[in-house]
């Protein structure tokens, strides 16, 4: 998928945090194909190795890829890759958060720990892209920050409580911080998919049963692919969204027309009949 490239974004340099991932990989080939300079942070050098590689095929000539090893939830390193980032052009004009993920699990068999830890992966590492990234583009004129949320930010999903909570809270701080620093120029937008192969998100693929349900209530027929994320985080991150900021684009098939499907079968494989049947009866299992 994807579509011819242009000159849109030359000059211009960019920032993808989970580069190496399947959204932010394909994110960072987007706007590599239109003239940027690409810098992606991952945490696993060899994928990040490779996928430098391939954006070195795509890219223009004078653009400049490049990667940093570094962890989007660690305000330092962000800090270290942005300014990395800043060097081949002298600013940051586009910055991609792209790391997050969450547990299924029903309500009553959280934890603390699993609930606050789907809350930090999910809101800290665009905090963290938010603060570091705004600086740099407000002390030359602006710039566009874009987050990836999900389509669990708008619907009820039953057994991904902490996963929505954390998105729906992404995407409020979002709003907040394009209210704040829309004087300065600095654009904060969302691009909210649905069931995507890419990620943690992969594993669904594997049970056919389960994914007939996600298929079923997309009028589109279909589930996604990276590239149809990326071509909305393009649109944002580009020159043509300038008067858009504080939204969430949602890419999802059109499943937020019908409802999330039912994962029931799917928490009962992975934790056993005896401890949803316990959330279900209203009790808390082993307790």
């Amino acid at each position: 998928m994807g579509s011819s490239a242009n000159d849109a974004l030359v000059g211009m340099s960019a920032f993808v945090t989970g580069g190496a991932g399947g959204i932010g990989g394909a994110s960072a080939r987007w706007l590599a194909r239109d003239g940027a300079s690409v810098t992606i942070m991952g945490r696993t050098e060899e994928k990040l190795r490779n996928t430098v590689k391939e954006l070195d095929e795509v890219k223009h000539k004078g653009a400049v890829m490049q990667y940093i090893v570094g962890d989007a939830s660690v305000g330092a390193e962000v800090k270290k890759g942005i300014e990395f980032a800043s060097a081949p052009t002298g600013t940051l004009n586009m910055c991609v958060a792209t790391v997050g993920g969450g547990t299924t699990m029903p309500f009553l068999m959280m934890t603390e720990e699993v609930y606050l830890g789907d809350l930090r992966t999910n809101m800290l590492p665009p905090f963290l892209a938010i603060k570091y990234a705004a600086p740099v583009m407000a002390a030359n004129g602006g710039g566009s920050i874009v987050l990836i949320s999900s389509d669990s930010a708008r619907m009820s999903w039953p057994n991904l409580a902490a996963y929505c909570a954390g998105k729906a809270g992404l995407e409020a701080m979002m709003r907040v911080a394009a209210d704040e620093l829309g004087h300065l120029q600095v654009r904060v937008n969302a691009v909210r998919p649905g069931l995507v192969r890419a990620g943690s998100s992969s594993r669904m693929f594997e049970d056919k049963e389960a994914l007939k349900k996600f298929v079923v209530e997309k009028p589109l027929g279909r589930t996604g692919v990276p590239d149809d994320i990326a071509a909305g985080v393009r649109y944002l991150a580009g020159p043509e969204s300038s008067w858009v900021t504080g939204q969430s684009f949602a890419i999802e098939g059109g499943d937020e027309l019908r409802k999330a499907p039912n994962l029931e079968d799917v928490v009962r494989r992975r934790y056993g009949d005896d401890a949803v049947d316990a959330t279900i009866a209203g009790r808390i299992p082993n307790e």
